[in-house]
């Protein structure tokens, strides 16, 4: 049996969505809790296909976040080895900056149901799915540069780098399809603090959920679905 091991920093933050794919891929699923378990041991990069979750930290706090330095470790150890790596969010920004990119914040967040534009290179990606409604949930306040030789896949009007991809092996997403929609009032509350911060409303975030939440569960469904499908 296939193993797959994510890296959670926030309970709720789980792998949504993607984790019946990958079971019904055959994979056993395994969670490393971020600060708690340990990253540096070989399973991280020996396990099939890794996949680091989101999280309101920065990607460069290690002063703050000790267990950074190795789990940016363990991203790069893959990365080098052209294993199998998906980053999300938080995920995504480690593996740009394992990769020598930089990661900073965009000035405002960028929090809710919005568009995305793909590239010439997402059409042609595990992304195309996202063509025809091209909508996904965004949270977040940093935003990752394009790592050389990596293909950027996506952007929205607040942030022009949503996605990067090197060849089949490694995807790194800005944004969160793997959210269940059905699961959406966790991240209310556990997000609380950051939405009233923002000014964000939580009642508009549950209504763009009401209208939008099961097409993208169908969308999201099919972007990994195509991507896991192309690790062969």
């Amino acid at each position: 049996m296939k193993t797959a091991i994510a890296i959670r920093h926030l309970a709720f933050e789980d792998l949504g969505i993607l984790q019946p794919l990958l079971q019904a891929r055959g994979f056993r699923i395994e969670y490393r809790e971020a600060g708690v378990d340990r990253l540096d041991g070989l399973a991280l990069e020996q396990v099939d296909l890794l996949i680091a979750l989101g999280g309101p930290i920065g990607a460069f706090d290690d002063e703050l976040y000790p267990f950074l330095v190795d789990e940016l470790g363990a991203i790069r150890r893959r990365l080098q080895a052209r294993r199998p790596i998906l980053g999300i969010c938080l995920g995504a920004q480690l593996m740009a900056r394992a990769l020598g990119a930089g990661v900073a914040a965009m000035g405002h967040k960028e929090i809710g149901f919005a568009e995305l534009q793909l590239t010439e290179a997402g059409m042609r990606s595990a992304l195309a799915p996202l063509a025809d409604s091209p909508l996904a949930l965004h949270w977040h306040g940093d935003q990752f540069d394009i790592p050389d030789g990596a293909q950027r896949l996506a952007a929205s009007a607040r942030c022009p780098n949503q996605a990067f991809a090197i060849g089949n092996h490694a995807l790194g997403l800005q944004f969160h399809l793997e959210a269940d929609p059905q699961r959406l009032e966790s991240w209310l509350v556990g997000h609380a603090c950051e939405l009233a911060a923002a000014g964000i409303d939580p009642r508009t975030l549950r209504e763009q959920c009401r209208r939008h939440g099961e097409m993208l569960r169908r969308q999201g469904s099919l972007v990994f679905a195509r991507w896991l499908d192309g690790l062969g």
